[in-house]
């Protein structure tokens, strides 16, 4: 019997191997895939790019400017007392009253909606003022009072009258609120009493029995020497 010739071997080892081949792919045992490779397909996945988190930003309502001109009366806090700014231009006068012995007249210049106002016996104002309401506290007569008065249009406001009583020269201060109510002190020497009514559409009242014309206070109004 004849044994098989060296190509015959040759070619029965190919098949051989071949077939090997075929039966790893269908099972999935293959030889290992490259290193490479999967270093490869993880670099992909982790170079997705991370959206950077929404910017967050603060913001805060204006605040009202201070105008060049405005007129604010209000009570102050805790009632007692009422007080009254005017503002113009850069200069201001105020007036506080209780109606029945304190009162102080105060003025001075505003920068930047500040107020810091002087005025006789030591009496002092000092605030802020904006485009709504004037605040800060004032101090007259050894007391100290705070207040935020709210924007005051005519007739409200303050006025002022010099009235005679008894053949002597008096002083009379009136504020007249937002709600139409009023306050004010006749002053007559060291004697110190509530003032009389005053009609704020006629600018008048009546002193003694005479008609006594009340003078509207601006910031431009006055020299301070109340």
């Amino acid at each position: 019997m004849k044994h098989p010739g060296p190509l015959f071997t040759l070619l029965a080892g190919v098949a051989l191997a071949g077939g090997i081949g075929i039966v790893n792919l269908a099972t999935g045992t293959g030889a290992a895939p490259v290193a490479g490779a999967a270093s490869a397909a993880g670099a992909a996945g982790s170079a997705t790019a991370v959206p950077p988190p929404p910017r967050t930003t603060t913001s805060e309502a204006p605040k009202p400017e201070a105008p060049a001109r405005a007129d604010y009366a209000g009570r102050v806090t805790g009632g007692g007392a009422s007080v009254a700014v005017s503002v113009r231009d850069g200069h201001a006068i105020a007036y506080l009253c209780d109606g029945k012995k304190v009162e102080a007249w105060l003025q001075g210049v505003t920068t930047g909606g500040k107020l810091d106002l002087k005025g006789a016996k030591n009496a002092a104002l000092s605030g802020s003022f904006d485009a709504t309401a004037a605040t800060g506290t004032v101090t007259a007569s050894g007391k100290t009072w705070q207040f935020t008065a709210p924007t005051a249009k005519k007739p409200a406001g303050l006025y002022r009258a010099a009235p005679k009583v008894k053949g002597q020269q008096a002083k009379a201060g009136w504020i007249v609120l937002p709600d139409g109510s009023q306050v004010g002190i006749l002053a007559a020497g060291d004697d110190a009493t509530a003032a009389p009514p005053l009609d704020p559409a006629a600018g008048t009242a009546s002193v003694d029995g005479a008609p006594v014309t009340a003078e509207p206070i601006s910031g431009l109004a006055g020299n301070g020497d109340f």
